[in-house]
């Protein structure tokens, strides 16, 4: 998508309160937790200030953050955890925007030591894949972007080691439903091990799965709701 192409700076913002109320809603981001951004344009990012619940984010309370991190614009602090979002950017110039929270069930898995890896139902290779565990890195250092930077290529969900999960796509709608796939897949996974009976795909059905993914995303014309993994 060309930047000229891309919404206004009014339409983003809406945007990201919009999502920001839904991961809220979805009680993915309990208290201040969470944070989401969208590229302006090449230099600058909206971004969700810090402490601040994700239900209560007004258009206003947005700020606009070079890809230094530095605050451009806006009465409020931009959030410690803006280096995720910056690494991230920074090693995939496909993506326009990020969701980061913690939906329980998948940070459970994070904080268990656990990836989504387990390929259980036909879902998760049609959408998002396995999904990995980064390792535990501290809140707002460089060790953040040390830990992405393995999956980044590939995947566009990452559990993050005792902390939550972070996803990003061509626009907020994309990477929203991929994070909430990733908590649906972890319920799933949760679930068919409680019973006893998990019973993954075998190589040969992944691989037909890949086929029939890459079949339905060019009968679709590509239109911006395709995923990697």
């Amino acid at each position: 998508m060309k930047f000229s192409e891309k919404s206004t700076e009014e339409e983003l913002r809406r945007d990201l309160v919009r999502f920001c109320e839904w991961i809220s809603r979805l009680g993915y981001a309990p208290g201040t937790s969470g944070n989401l951004s969208v590229r302006l344009d090449r230099e600058r990012l909206l971004a969700t200030p810090t402490g601040m619940s994700k239900a209560l984010i007004k258009a206003d309370d947005i700020v606009i953050v070079d890809m230094q991190g530095r605050l451009i614009s806006g009465a409020k602090k931009v959030t410690s955890e803006i280096s995720m979002h910056l690494a991230i950017y920074k090693d995939r110039q496909d993506v326009e925007a990020i969701v980061h929270s913690h939906p329980p069930i998948a940070t459970a898995f994070a904080c268990s030591g656990r990836a989504l890896d387990e390929v259980l139902c036909q879902e998760s290779i049609m959408t998002i894949g396995t999904v990995p565990l980064a390792q535990y890195a501290t809140t707002g250092t460089d060790e953040v972007a040390s830990s992405l930077n393995p999956y980044l290529p590939k995947h566009d969900a990452i559990l993050l080691a005792n902390h939550g999960a972070v996803c990003c796509g061509k626009t907020l709608l994309d990477a929203f439903m991929k994070m909430e796939t990733v908590e649906h897949l972890a319920h799933v996974t949760l679930v068919a091990h409680q019973l006893g009976t998990a019973q993954p795909l075998r190589e040969e059905q992944i691989q037909q799965l890949r086929r029939a993914r890459t079949t339905y995303l060019e009968n679709a014309g590509r239109n911006g709701s395709e995923l990697r993994h």
